[in-house]
């Protein structure tokens, strides 16, 4: 048996480190931090020995599940055979060649050309500063403003966080002055009112439509929207909401860019979700997360034929590039990961297990303290509320997901709070008794703190 890591030695250790997404003064607390020292399948160990069910994939990411010995082969394998080469100036090597074909077949419709980085933030920075070049080589380089929405996350970046919800950028300055416009938050259950859902999307296209011609559809270059909001607290727009917005962004001449860092390579089904489960195929496609199932960092900003060959005409470079483009190591990990999705068929299991794990949770709605169960397949947010009725959130209600999720790793499942949301995003292999596992564990740790309210 291998010895667990001194976690006391650890944590010693950890105080050198920043931390992501943390109240960094509440960290300095005792047993205010968990270190996670080993993994395997759909679970990990901390370095008290103790197993937990990974309910968050990691970071929303590790969808073949942890330990996988072929994804460690071909890692291992390619640093043996070209450690590293970038794709810069004209250079290329095998496995980036091969990964951007293997994206360009799975990918829909006219999206076949791939520019690799290393995060989902750079992904969607880099679909804007692609688009920006663009526009000004079609000679309207005042065409650079984008419209993005109150709920998004599109990472952490300067640009990427001005597109996120501008509550993420409270205490920091944004790059979105000017830049970045937010449109009605896409949230029926909280902003819906009196209105039913059709009538709510109907207003919500209305916005998309008065944003546009407030700020003139030929200062928009694009149009940023995640099929289901993610760190935004998994909310799920009116049905047809996408298609619709696709719909008046080329009526506009404004480029669609989907955010699939999160729901691309499975999670709700499908390799991609915007034209399999949403109807319309955007100009460019972002993803990252689930593309190597989190074994190597590595993120796809996918572009339209169109798009491409303004950008590759002659006289002019495409300055934009970055030191870990299609690493090999990282190129191999998602060649093999598409394989074993591909093999095991995996997204074709989510549509059947992820619809029984989104059935278990939304059982959770008999709780009182459960406002709603919202999300997809294997991508679903839990919102508190002190009353149902009125949707009133309790008076402490940032403290109600954490105190959630602490009850929830003392009984060996591991979930995301988000203020007053828990968020589960588990890798995709789990099996139905798996999920009625989470299932009992939740339905037992809301219970407990509801009681304690």
């Amino acid at each position: 048996m291998t010895l667990m890591p001194d976690t006391r030695q650890i944590l010693d250790q950890d105080a050198h480190l920043i931390q992501s997404f943390a109240d960094l003064d509440a960290l300095k607390a005792q047993g205010a931090r968990t270190v996670i020292s080993k993994a395997k399948g759909a679970h990990v160990w901390d370095s008290d020995g103790n197993k937990m069910i990974d309910g968050i994939g990691g970071l929303w990411c590790v969808n073949i599940g942890h330990g996988r010995d072929e994804m460690i082969e071909a890692i291992a394998g390619q640093l043996r055979e070209l450690d590293y080469y970038s794709t810069f100036y004209n250079f290329t090597h095998p496995k980036a060649a091969a990964l951007a074909e293997k994206i360009a077949q799975l990918s829909p419709g006219h999206l076949n050309k791939v520019f690799f980085s290393n995060s989902g933030s750079v992904a969607n920075d880099s679909a804007i500063r692609m688009l920006h070049h663009y526009n000004i080589r079609k000679g309207r380089p005042e065409k650079r403003q984008v419209l993005s929405r109150i709920g998004a996350y599109h990472g952490s970046t300067y640009l990427a966080m001005a597109m996120t919800q501008p509550s993420n950028s409270v205490g920091w300055t944004s790059a979105a002055d000017g830049l970045v416009h937010h449109l009605r938050s896409p949230h029926f259950w909280r902003e819906g009112g009196e209105m039913s859902e059709a009538e709510f999307l109907d207003a919500l296209i209305l916005d998309l439509e008065t944003s546009i011609d407030r700020i003139g559809a030929g200062n928009i270059c694009a149009f940023i929207a995640e099929p289901i909001q993610g760190a935004g607290g998994v909310i799920t727009a009116p049905a047809g909401y996408h298609r619709r917005a696709w719909e008046v962004c080329q009526a506009n001449d404004i480029k669609y860019v989907a955010d699939e860092v999160v729901t691309a390579f499975g999670r709700l089904g499908h390799m991609f979700a915007s034209q399999d489960v949403f109807g319309m195929t955007p100009d460019i496609i972002n993803t990252a997360k689930g593309l190597t199932s989190g074994y190597q960092p590595l993120a796809a900003t996918i572009v339209s034929d169109e798009i491409h060959d303004v950008i590759s005409a002659p006289d002019g470079y495409f300055l934009h590039g970055l030191t870990y483009s299609g690493h090999p190591a990282a190129a191999a990990a998602a060649l093999t990961n598409i394989e074993i999705m591909e093999r095991e068929q995996i997204p074709e299991r989510v549509r059947t297990t992820g619809a029984y794990f989104e059935k278990r949770l939304r059982e959770l709605s008999d709780i009182e303290l459960v406002g709603e169960v919202r999300g997809s397949h294997f991508m679903m947010g839990i919102e508190f509320v002190k009353d149902r009725a009125t949707k009133e959130s309790h008076p402490d209600a940032a403290q109600v997901g954490p105190k959630v999720a602490r009850a929830c790793q003392k009984r060996g499942l591991i979930a995301r709070p988000l203020g007053n949301v828990l968020i589960l995003s588990p890798t995709l292999i789990m099996d139905e008794p798996m999920i009625d596992e989470i299932a009992g564990i939740l339905r037992d740790a809301i219970t407990e703190v509801a009681a304690g309210l």
